[in-house]
């Protein structure tokens, strides 16, 4: 698999364990109460959304292969060009559904590789 594939596996993976680890112990509450919390965990998105895009541009096989792969790309635009709109109940959402599976897939690609 080529280095810059890997690359953005990785990034996107490190991403997601980063939310994990800054959520780890908190509630929805907790998350909505905090401002560093929450903006520290839509960076990481935003980033998970951008890795996801080069990779779809890198290989689009590979990131096909991660489920919801544009709705991620999307997320990123959304956080990064409608950051008036966000609803920090949307993305605790994201965590709360989406976040262990993406670990999941993109840990799957790296050991395939």
């Amino acid at each position: 698999m080529p280095r810059k594939v890997l690359k953005y596996a990785f990034d996107i993976k490190a991403a997601a364990e980063r939310v994990q680890r800054f959520v780890a112990g908190k509630t929805e509450a907790d998350y909505m109460a905090d401002e560093l919390l929450q903006s520290a965990v839509e960076r990481q998105f935003e980033i998970i959304g951008e890795a996801m895009s080069k990779l779809h541009k890198t290989d689009s096989g590979v990131a096909e292969s991660i489920t919801d792969y544009r709705k991620m790309i999307a997320f990123r635009n959304v956080l990064i060009h409608g950051y008036a709109t966000i609803d920090p109940f949307i993305v605790w959402g994201v965590i709360e559904s989406n976040l262990a599976s993406l670990i999941e897939q993109v840990s799957a690609i790296l050991e395939g590789s």
